[in-house]
């Protein structure tokens, strides 16, 4: 095999896929990247049999062949090279030869025959959405997926297809994160839960173009997402996620409208009286046009108060301010609304329209210090 491309080309190409290479295997020939040149056009492919990610690059292929290098190494090698015109030949016992400029490395590769191909996806079930949306949707719910494998299906979110409405449910089982989009077209209805590592890889390779589109495609046990030169396939969570209509359509007793930027300021300077690793609450004390947030703590205390519009009864809740903080990160609205039932139930952080729907367990007070 000999081929040459540029260094740019190369190097984004092996940073998509190498976000596919599993960091502990047992099986070495998936440390490696694939480079298949035999096609008429350059494949790089890498595959941990859960995530798999497969990206085209522009090249000029001199001598069609195909080799499986290790990944680390490979991309050590690409990073480091000068920003030029790259050239890698192969010989018959899988040594690769790196050229650019003066730079000249040899590394010792595998078989391409031996490398674990994606698996063939039918391209028939499938819908269209914009880059933009899928990296926004990704970045608005998976802060709250489960970070453990106590219950498998909490390390996925939820994507159900309704007609002409995509919506994506994530949970930790101390909070959920709902983001509803229209779609452009109507589709049949499905419910899949997909992997949180996967989505988390996607986003990190999207450009996030409102002009360009993702293509989702759908079977019973896979879910591929095909853009720009790109193919990812991951295999599905399977089971039953949480029921979470009846959780979310919960009564409120008490209503605040709040600016959005000076809560979350607020929150945000109470965590600096948090030592790393301490649970403390910050408690909120809504009253008719203010609500005053406190924090105690070992190193301090904070009181502020913040002017809001309220409806309905009086109420003192507390919450983890991570929680808080990463919700109201991720919403755009200038202001927001909070609907709340009493100091046990949790909160609502929900827009009119539906497009999105934060619930935060509260806390109790007596961890205050």
């Amino acid at each position: 095999m000999k081929l040459i491309c540029s260094k740019t080309n190369l190097l984004n190409g092996v940073n998509t896929v190498s976000k596919a290479v599993p960091s502990k295997t047992t099986m070495s020939i998936l440390e490696c990247i694939l480079i298949d040149a035999t096609k008429g056009q350059i494949t790089l492919t890498a595959n941990d049999m859960e995530l798999g990610i497969e990206t085209i690059i522009e090249g000029e292929i001199i001598e069609k062949g195909i080799i499986a290098l290790d990944a680390k190494i490979f991309l050590d090698i690409v990073r480091k090279l000068p920003d030029n015109e790259v050239t890698i030949e192969t010989d018959a016992s899988y040594k690769a030869n790196i050229t650019c400029e003066k730079a000249k490395f040899s590394i010792v590769g595998k078989s391409g025959e031996d490398f674990s191909y994606l698996p063939q996806i039918e391209r028939n079930d499938s819908i269209c959405i914009s880059q933009f949306t899928l990296k926004e949707i990704i970045r608005q719910t998976i802060f709250s997926i489960a970070d453990n494998f106590n219950n498998k299906i909490l390390t996925g979110e939820l994507f159900e297809i309704q007609d002409d409405v995509l919506k994506v449910v994530s949970s930790d089982g101390l909070r959920i994160s709902l983001r509803k989009v229209n779609l452009k077209n109507s589709y049949s209805n499905k419910k899949v839960i997909v992997p949180g590592k996967t989505l988390n890889e996607i986003s990190k390779i999207l450009s996030g173009d409102t002009d360009k589109d993702v293509n989702i495609f759908f079977t019973s046990k896979h879910i591929l997402f095909e853009f720009d030169n790109t193919t990812v396939v991951s295999r599905l969570i399977e089971g039953e996620y949480l029921k979470i209509d009846n959780i979310l359509s919960a009564d409120y007793e008490t209503r605040v409208k709040i600016n959005k930027k000076e809560l979350l300021g607020c929150i945000d300077r109470s965590t600096l009286l948090v030592k790393e690793g301490d649970k403390k609450p910050i408690i909120m004390n809504i009253q008719d046009e203010v609500m005053e947030l406190k924090m105690n703590s070992i190193i301090g205390s904070l009181d502020e108060e913040i002017d809001i519009v309220k409806s309905g009864k009086d109420l003192m809740i507390g919450f983890d301010p991570k929680f808080l903080i990463d919700a109201l990160k991720v919403i755009d609205d200038e202001e927001i609304d909070i609907k709340l039932l009493n100091p046990k139930a949790p909160c609502y952080i929900k827009d009119e329209q539906g497009s999105y729907n934060y619930l935060i367990l509260p806390v109790t007070f007596s961890s205050v210090g």
